[in-house]
Formats: structure tokens, C-alpha cells, sequence
């Protein structure tokens, strides 16, 4: 993966490989398991990422206090990327807008600003990745990626102008499937 077979003009040095860590700051949500309440701050765990954003159906809400002393640990902020670590392994979560929860059982790979944030979005959603989750689970039945694994995971490293116009890119193509398949959708309600 030194020299992909496809690039943008203009582009020809080797790609890096870099460990997760060393591009970024990996972390996880809580392990206590604060007391729920019925209203009051989202709880974030492995179940509600997925498709790229977080699904707030079925979530659980935790208190005020709680929700402060999880974040002195592991706040999310815009750009960050959430993965989840057990049950639904490698499922992401690009963190578009400000958040307003708390996370537990999902790795938190926080934006440093040492690599592009939607490049590494997109690098986190390949085979290559994928893969390396894959024969790195544990657990019977409810399989299970430890953080020191997510930490160690390969990824591809251009330089910082290529992973924008690569970020961009798949962000675009992203809009464009997403819309798609609204029309889609809509034009079969109507038909």
C-alpha cells in the first residue's frame, strides 16, 4: 500500500503506514455504568454507531453529574470519530456538529489535526482496516476489540494535501450515495 494504483495529479511520493495511535489520540468512554435517568444527556455506547453518524433510537440518558465526570475522560468533540469496540466491532461515527453526550464501550479517536479528519474517516472504512479488526476481535459470544488493538491499527499515510483532496473526495461521493438513495426512497412512496 506504499503506491496506490489510483491517485489525484500531481501526486507521486509513497504513502506511510503509521499506527492509529501515532496519528491520533485514542481513547474509550467510561467503564462505570452511570445511573440512567429519563431525561437528560445522551449515553453513547457501541449499539448507536453506525452509517457514519449516531443512531439516537433506543439510547439511554445519564445526569448532569454524570455526564460531566465521563467527559473529563473522554469528551467528544467536532471531527472526532467514534468506533465501536464491542458487539458491532469497527462500526463509525464521524462527529459533525457539536456533540451532547457521553460514551461508553466505543473507542474515541479524537482530531489532533496531525492527519485530515475525513481522510482518516475514510481509511478507517477500508478492507485493510476492516480486516485488521477482524482478526483482531476477542470474545465468545459478544465479540470484543480491546483499545491497545484499535491503537495498533495500520493506516495509510500520504502527505496532509493528498489526504484532503482524498477526504473530500469520499466525502462528496458519500453525499451523493446518501441522496441518492433519498430519491430513491421517495420515489417509491409515491409510486
Amino acid at each position: 500500500m506504499n503506491k496506490p494504483r489510483v491517485r489525484f495529479k500531481g501526486y507521486t511520493d509513497d504513502w506511510e503506514q503509521r499506527k492509529l495511535n501515532d496519528i491520533a489520540d485514542v481513547r474509550d468512554g467510561t467503564h462505570d455504568s452511570p445511573k440512567y435517568v429519563q431525561e437528560g444527556h445522551p449515553f453513547i455506547t457501541s449499539k448507536n454507531v453506525s452509517n457514519g453518524c449516531i443512531n439516537y433510537d433506543d439510547v439511554q440518558y445519564v445526569t448532569d453529574e454524570d455526564y460531566e465526570e465521563i467527559n473529563k475522560r473522554s469528551k467528544v468533540d467536532m471531527h472526532d470519530i467514534l468506533m465501536g469496540m464491542i458487539g458491532t466491532i469497527g462500526n463509525l461515527a464521524l462527529i459533525r456538529e457539536k456533540p451532547d453526550f457521553a460514551i461508553k464501550n466505543v473507542a474515541l479517536i479524537k482530531y489532533t489535526g496531525d492527519v485530515d479528519y475525513q481522510f482518516l474517516y475514510q481509511a478507517l472504512q477500508t478492507g485493510y482496516v476492516t480486516n485488521q479488526l477482524s482478526t483482531g476481535m476477542d470474545g465468545g459470544t459478544q465479540k470484543f476489540v480491546s483499545l491497545k488493538k484499535i491503537r495498533e491499527l495500520d493506516i495509510p499515510y500520504p502527505e496532509v494535501p493528498e489526504q484532503e483532496k482524498i477526504g473530500i473526495y469520499f466525502t462528496n461521493l458519500d453525499h451523493l450515495i446518501t441522496l441518492h438513495q433519498s430519491v430513491s426512497i421517495f420515489t417509491q412512496k409515491i409510486l
